[in-house]
């Protein structure tokens, strides 16, 4: 997020972190913050209580503080209340593996937003000035969208793990699935999953199926119960519960 600001012309006062910052000014936990526009709390969720916590204290020059968590309700940021900071929420919908690749991911992506007033205006001027897309985020409906984006995300690399696991396990490169890959994501975001989901599960095949599961036992035992649970939910997905028993 640093990079992407300060590639957007916006002036990064300072970062307080565990490590000092070869790039901005670094603070500490006992001193004020400097005056600016927007305090954004970037830490793991079980930490954004905390954090707010110990900060609260040092940010009364800060009219803005969002933390960019897309689970926790913004509750959490409660402790800035007292000193009537308005408070937000900014979940960029997009995978951030590491700082450069992740500032460059983020124009173009789509990002949650919701809090106090005064916090939307100045994170919804925050997205649009990084190229984003933004779309109001209600703390009451955060875990089904967090969810949803881990999922996206999280659960389709397993997929793709476990292909390459198997890709690798018949001497091929996984790389030639790409095409494949790319097809059925355009294909669901075209036309939906239901009428994207084509395959031996979807039809039915049973023997193909089992074979499968053989084959996928041969590479690994984890590699084996990955795919094994992945069948199962494609089957439930395709309606085809009845054909789980002849699997097992």
């Amino acid at each position: 997020m640093g990079l992407a600001a300060q590639r957007a012309d916006h002036e990064i006062v300072g970062v307080l972190s565990r490590s000092q910052s070869d790039s901005w000014p670094s603070f500490n936990w006992d001193e004020a913050l400097p005056e600016a526009d927007l305090l954004l709390i970037a830490v793991s969720d079980d930490s954004i209580s905390e954090v707010s916590e110990r900060l609260a204290p040092h940010s009364q020059s800060i009219p803005v503080v969002a933390h960019m968590s897309g689970f926790v309700p913004l509750s959490a940021l409660s402790p800035f209340h007292e000193d009537d900071i308005a408070t937000g929420g900014f979940h960029p919908l997009q995978s951030l593996p590491d700082a450069e690749r992740g500032a460059a991911a983020l124009t173009g992506a789509y990002v949650g937003i919701g809090g106090d007033p005064l916090a939307v205006d100045t994170l919804t001027h925050l997205a649009t000035s990084l190229g984003m897309f933004p779309f109001e985020l209600d703390d009451s409906s955060r875990p089904a969208y967090h969810a949803a984006a881990a999922a996206a995300a999280n659960f389709v690399v397993t997929s793709l793990a476990v292909s390459a696991d198997l890709f690798e396990s018949a001497g091929i490169d996984p790389r030639v699935s790409r095409p494949l890959v790319e097809r059925a994501v355009a294909n669901v975001f075209s036309e939906g999953a239901w009428a994207s989901l084509t395959g031996p599960i979807a039809r039915g095949d049973i023997e193909t199926v089992v074979g499968h599961l053989a084959a996928a036992k041969e590479v690994s035992q984890h590699v084996g119960r990955q795919f094994a649970l992945m069948a199962e939910a494609t089957a439930i997905r395709a309606g085809r519960e009845e054909d789980l028993h002849q699997w097992r």
